[in-house]
């Protein structure tokens, strides 16, 4: 896996996922939709750790500075 996310992505993420695990344990959101934000509050951290977005992939977006 070659890394295809930036830094500012990276921290977006992170931010995005803060936020829909916050919407989620305070109540907020609830049911389907709260597990839904949740499982994208998930894989957004896990992408922002390993620098890869399967989806950049296949749209070919790239945003990661180094070649």
């Amino acid at each position: 896996m070659k890394k295809n996310m930036g830094g500012l992505d990276k921290v977006l993420r992170v931010l995005a996922a803060i936020v829909f695990i916050y919407l989620f344990y305070s109540g907020i959101v609830t049911g389907t939709l709260g597990y839904v934000l949740l499982a994208f509050g998930a894989i957004f951290i896990l992408t922002s750790l390993i620098s890869f977005c399967p989806l950049y992939t296949l749209l070919g977006i790239n945003t990661c500075k180094t070649k």
